[in-house]
């Protein structure tokens, strides 16, 4: 750790972590099957960031002073403490060690799980379960970050061949450490939704010029019935460009009001899968379409109206007076 600091400065953190499986975590007649215990220092927060519902995460006096307390994930909390409420200061059994709960960590099951899942961990400092387990200095996990504007992949190999000379490997054998670069996982997973995004604006696009089309369509019609009408004001003094502002001004507000009601429709859908995402009052996802969508998807909707209202706008300009009038 000491060389990775000072040999690489543009890492942020680097901070160990030790995982202790099959351990009895219980608390009076409560037990959780299939707790973890971690030991982990005060900056792992800068690695798996966690969602504190009750107290504190582990500090740095926690750590020094071998502090016996705890941080518990959400499983291990409603396994041990079923009835509910804030079990801070409440104290568990681990391997027969009792620990004080100082916080619980809210974040379910999901994304990167760091040896274990987090709301199976119990999270106690690092030189604790050094010390209950005779560990010495055995670190089973090396977790760094890197500085803002820098990428892992950069840093990647330096971190690769400090660790690999200072433990006799070939910097080229890539078997003998393993390494996990997570930037590349999330690279994946961005280029993936880049892609569905993309089809998703491109599926949308097209159902907005497919309603254009009907809007188009139903001006037509609409121009074709009103003959009689647009003879009668062209015969009384209406300028071609009023009947042109007529005829486009009536898509605009068609397809404006068309528009509008679907993105009410969507928002009031979306709320609702948010509300069945929610969970003990902790929203998982959002799903809101956000409000600079929503202005543009409206300016979209006021060009394609014109766009849509123009066909039938020159058709009616072409009408003459008096053959409207004769119009049946």
């Amino acid at each position: 750790m000491d060389r990775l600091k000072a040999m690489v400065p543009e890492l942020e953190t680097v901070s160990p972590s030790v995982s202790l499986w099959g351990k009895s975590v219980t608390r009076d007649e409560n037990t959780s099957s299939r707790a973890v215990v971690k030991g982990a220092r005060a900056d792992y927060a800068n690695i798996e960031t966690p969602k504190i519902k009750y107290g504190r995460w582990l500090n740095d006096a926690d750590n020094l002073q071998e502090r016996k307390v705890c941080v518990i994930g959400k499983r291990v909390y409603e396994e041990l403490f079923p009835e509910g409420g804030s079990p801070l200061g409440q104290r568990i059994s681990i391997d027969g060690s009792y620990y004080t709960v100082i916080g619980v960590d809210w974040r379910d099951s999901g994304g990167i799980s760091i040896n274990g899942r987090a709301s199976d961990a119990v999270t106690i400092p690092i030189n604790q379960a050094r010390r209950a387990y005779n560990l010495g200095n055995t670190v089973h996990l090396l977790c760094f970050t890197a500085k803002e504007g820098i990428t892992m992949s950069d840093v990647t190999p330096r971190v690769r061949e400090i660790i690999s000379r200072q433990h006799f490997i070939d910097p080229t054998d890539e078997q003998a450490m393993f390494l996990l670069n997570t930037q590349l996982i999330f690279g994946i997973v961005d280029n993936l939704f880049k892609g569905i995004n993309f089809l998703i604006w491109l599926i949308g696009l097209g159902t907005l010029l497919a309603g254009v089309i009907g809007v188009s369509n139903i001006m037509m019609v609409s121009v074709k019935e009103r003959t009689t009408e647009i003879g009668i004001r062209r015969a009384i003094g209406a300028t071609p460009r009023q009947i042109l502002g007529q005829i486009i001004s009536e898509s605009i507000v068609l397809t404006l009001v068309a528009g509008m009601i679907g993105i009410l429709f969507s928002v009031l859908i979306l709320s609702g899968v948010e509300l069945a995402m929610t969970t003990d009052g902790v929203l998982k996802a959002a799903f809101q379409v956000p409000f600079s969508t929503a202005v543009l998807a409206a300016l979209l909707l006021t060009v394609l109206g014109v766009l849509a209202g123009l066909m039938p706008a020159l058709r009616a300009m072409q009408i003459k007076p008096v053959d409207a009038m004769r119009d049946e």
